[in-house]
């Protein structure tokens, strides 16, 4: 007697042959790099012509870079030079020493920050942006200027000028 996953096999081969199935093929669009419609200021190369989200995309790697509540805010406090996890903590009372820690540990290991540890009783540690987490000064200025308009005139920019 034949293995019940054999006959589950047999009786699909039969069923599909039974109604004449046929494989499709699936046609493909042009390459999206070879798109001529491409803003050259928001997609300056290949690297962003893309269809869907790609992790090598510039702009994914930008937003992975600040992704994550609280990351901005730190980002920002690093931004004049190193400090200890109590003197960001006094900065951001807001924060959990919890979140503090995680988005520390994020940043290390995006190599965007360095974490120096200081010789001495008690031991200390200090956190210092590295040259890659100092690039991300200009998105952070940006992304406010974007937001803070956003903030002040809403419907202008979700579609549009607002009726007058």
């Amino acid at each position: 007697m034949p293995r019940p996953d054999v006959r589950r096999i047999d009786a699909h081969a039969r069923s599909q042959a039974a109604r004449a199935v046929t494989h499709q093929t699936e046609t493909h669009a042009p390459r999206d790099s070879q798109r001529a419609d491409w803003d050259a200021e928001l997609v300056p190369d290949a690297d962003g012509r893309t269809r869907r989200p790609e992790p090598d995309c510039p702009v994914e790697i930008a937003l992975a870079a600040v992704a994550g509540r609280w990351t901005t805010l730190v980002l920002r406090e690093l931004m004049s030079g190193g400090d200890s996890f109590s003197a960001l903590r006094e900065r951001l009372p807001g924060i959990s020493p919890k979140v503090l820690a995680e988005r520390l540990r994020v940043l290390e290991e995006r190599d965007l920050l360095t974490r120096d540890r200081i010789p001495g009783f008690p031991p200390r540690t200090r956190y210092r942006l590295t040259p890659s987490g100092h690039a991300l000064r200009p998105l952070l200025v940006e992304l406010y200027r974007t937001g803070a308009k956003l903030r002040s005139h809403p419907g202008e920019h979700a579609s549009g000028p607002a009726p007058g």
